[in-house]
């Protein structure tokens, strides 16, 4: 997946059938290939297991997580593996922003929880951009540019219909209710996300996006310096990385058009970042 190799044993048919439908564009590599992530999801060595079956992640045999139900394997694994990834991926400044590019350039959806940004990646995914990831803005403080990290988009509760209706050709995965956060469904990576996980691209935009109902389309240009603020505050390891990180972030501030957008209609919203990045 991008920069990681991950290795995933598992012997539960709850996961098997979602990584089938949302990965089988993903490359297998060698079993003796050296990996960032070994997990396991298996079922906990209870009695509970043959009567509210549940199940556990596991990182190089350590349980990091309270059990699951286990028929909702497929949702912990993607819970667990962006934990993963926050905790051991240092040399990147990790941004909690989609990131999507299109002709060599980026834009960067920084956004909190319920702002409409995974909503938003989905809709652009399918409207001429290349995604590189829903969740981390993955700025490489070596080489200076975002590295893609395709996976696929958590969609949450209203949104799965709305993209439904959006992009008919989009392939989910199974719904799976009563989660931690409502109904969540994943949508599978476009093809061409997945054959450009090895080209990083430089930023050019940040837009934060909000989503509120009944907002009428707005988009308005923000300061450098409330721009800076903003994305220092949405890195899950800004304070980690120290001197570096607030470099990282002038320099991609100092390099990009920095803009809030409100919006209520996606196909308004997917029409202005058009019009904005032409």
């Amino acid at each position: 997946m991008g920069p990681f190799i991950v290795q995933v044993r598992a012997r539960l048919e709850s996961l098997a059938q979602p990584m089938y439908v949302l990965y089988s564009d993903f490359p297998l590599v060698d079993s003796d290939s050296l990996t960032d992530f070994d997990v396991v999801l298996q079922c906990p060595p209870n009695l509970r297991r043959w009567i509210q079956p549940q199940v556990l992640f596991k990182l190089d045999g350590r349980s990091l997580f309270e059990p699951f139900p286990q028929d909702t394997a497929f949702p912990l694994f993607e819970w667990g593996l962006n934990w993963c990834v926050a905790q051991r991926s240092h040399q990147y400044l990790m941004l909690h922003a989609a990131v999507l590019e299109r002709e060599g350039r980026a834009i960067l959806l920084p956004a909190t929880p319920g702002s409409g940004k995974s909503t938003l990646c989905a809709a652009l995914a399918y409207r001429g951009w290349r995604l590189l990831s829903d969740e981390f803005g993955l700025f490489d403080l070596e080489r200076r540019a975002l590295a893609p990290f395709p996976r696929p988009v958590a969609l949450k509760n209203q949104s799965i219909e709305v993209i439904r209706r959006f992009a008919p050709e989009a392939v989910l995965g199974p719904l799976f209710p009563k989660t931690r956060k409502g109904t969540v469904a994943h949508l599978r990576p476009p093809a061409s996300a997945v054959r450009g996980m090895d080209e990083a691209v430089f930023p050019a935009w940040v837009v934060f996006p909000k989503f509120t109902i009944g907002a009428r389309l707005a988009l308005r240009a923000l300061s450098k310096a409330q721009a800076f603020l903003r994305l220092a505050h949405n890195a899950f390891n800004y304070e980690i990385t120290g001197a570096e990180g607030f470099r990282a972030v002038g320099e991609i501030i100092r390099s990009c058009g920095c803009y809030d957008l409100s919006y209520c209609d996606l196909d308004e919203a997917v029409a202005e970042i058009d019009r904005l990045t032409a």
